[in-house]
């Protein structure tokens, strides 16, 4: 839908002028010929952005009046000022209103044009942001009667009342994001925006680029992660993975609160908390120089540390419980029950949570309700080729060769038991040994009965 800009301007020649530029350039407009008229368009209808003048028929300042006005029903509508009477003082007042930008009389079309396309980004991507908030806020909960997430809980209570900086450590999947958008949620911050740069999934010569943003010759602004999240939270995923020139940046923009944008010429001044997240051993990563350690201990005011699933199996009923009635709820799937647990709490979890959740949906789609039979089949189907997927020959390269070959060939047999759902003959049959030397081999190698 296009966006919808309202024009404030007591001058008929100006607006007829920013009518026509508007319009052209694929937006609709709304016209306001003096204080009343605009107050009534904005009382009846918020704008996605609003273009007003310094000073209409009420008195010297009446477009800040306006301009505060619409701030205070929505401080997301980007605000654009415009003055034939312009002085740095006026201009300095609008942008302390919270005015997005102010322009001067006469005016240059594409400047001005360019400043209501960046006003327009600002706007969608703000209600984007608060959209995408709302869904997953509201996707899952921090789900476990587990010590780790009892503590957990408790942390995030108390970190939600802070602007501590927080670190939180745990394995890939274990449920590091959604601790930060809960301390997030809860937070005097939760009405700002909450923005992700994840240091694995980018190119190395673009992590300054999309951190502090870019001004171009044209003028033409990108924004980076550091300004879309002032007044609100930028997580930082897999922060080892930024090189360390960035790094050094980003410990001078935590110490300074301001940065300047590639190519840019003046300081821009933040107010962000910062939430690192990481699934590597950060004393290893600091003493192999690949991490700085001041930023480290700038970043890591307040850890929490999340415990992989296999550590916390008392969770994992718990965990089944609710992602089927969520997911089923969520999709409409027909609900169902998974009658043996025993295989789900002897599996390893090495995708945690997050595997947890993938195979559950995975039975949500693929089985007919309560046929058990099928759900068992599924699950252990699943879940052996996670195993065959998960182990790796590089695993085994700086043991013993003996206790390489043992670490093989439980993985293998662990795998090809559960292929045949724990029948040992057929197990024996496909690895060609025979059913009571394979008996003696899964019990040398401390492996218990699947079934």
């Amino acid at each position: 839908m296009s966006a919808e800009i309202l024009i404030v301007d007591d001058n008929s020649d100006i607006r007829l002028i920013l009518d026509e530029l508007i319009n052209e350039s694929g937006y609709k407009t709304r016209l306001a010929a003096n204080f009343n008229q605009a107050l009534a368009e904005i009382d009846n209808k918020l704008p996605d952005v609003a273009i007003i003048d310094v000073k209409l028929d009420k008195g010297d300042n009446d477009g800040i009046q306006l301009l505060d006005h619409i701030k205070k029903k929505n401080t997301d509508i980007p605000v654009i000022m415009i003055s034939g009477h312009a002085n740095i003082e006026m201009a300095v007042n609008s942008l302390k209103s919270g005015a997005f930008e102010f322009i001067q009389k006469p005016f240059d079309k594409e400047r001005l044009l360019n400043f209501v396309n960046r006003a327009v980004e600002n706007f969608n991507l703000k209600n984007e942001n608060k959209n995408l908030n709302s869904k997953l806020f509201h996707s899952f909960e921090l789900i476990g009667k587990s010590t780790n997430i009892t503590s957990i809980r408790d942390q995030i209570q108390k970190l939600s009342q802070s602007e501590s900086r927080v670190f939180i450590s745990g394995p890939t999947g274990s449920g590091k994001e959604l601790i930060s958008r809960k301390i997030f949620k809860n937070s005097k911050r939760k009405n700002g925006s909450f923005i992700i740069i994840n240091g694995a999934l980018l190119d190395a010569k673009k992590y300054e680029l999309e951190l502090f943003g870019e001004e171009k010759v044209d003028g033409y602004i990108t924004y980076g992660a550091l300004e879309k999240a002032s007044g609100g939270v930028l997580l930082i995923d897999e922060v080892t993975e930024i090189p360390l020139e960035t790094q050094s940046k980003i410990l001078r923009v935590i110490i300074d609160q301001r940065f300047k944008r590639l190519n840019g010429n003046h300081d821009i001044k933040v107010d962000v908390r910062i939430i690192c997240c990481n699934s590597k051993d950060m004393i290893k990563e600091i003493k192999n120089g690949n991490f700085r350690e001041d930023l480290y201990h700038r970043l890591n005011v307040f850890n929490i540390k999340i415990e992989p699933l296999n550590k916390r199996v008392e969770d994992i009923p718990l965990l089944i419980d609710y992602f089927i009635e969520n997911i089923c709820k969520t999709y409409n799937y027909k609900s169902f029950s998974i009658n043996d647990n025993n295989y789900l709490l002897n599996y390893s979890w090495p995708g945690n949570v997050r595997e947890l959740r993938n195979l559950i949906e995975r039975i949500a789609i693929l089985s007919p309700g309560e046929n058990n039979e099928k759900i068992i089949n599924i699950i252990k189907e699943s879940l052996s080729k996670s195993v065959e997927d998960n182990f790796s020959v590089t695993d085994t390269l700086s043991i013993p060769l003996r206790e390489a070959r043992e670490t093989f060939e439980r993985e293998y047999l662990v795998s090809q038991l559960k292929k045949f759902g724990g029948n040992i003959s057929k197990t024996a049959k496909f690895v060609g040994m025979e059913r009571s030397a394979l008996h003696r081999k899964l019990r040398i190698l401390g492996v218990k009965d699947l079934n």
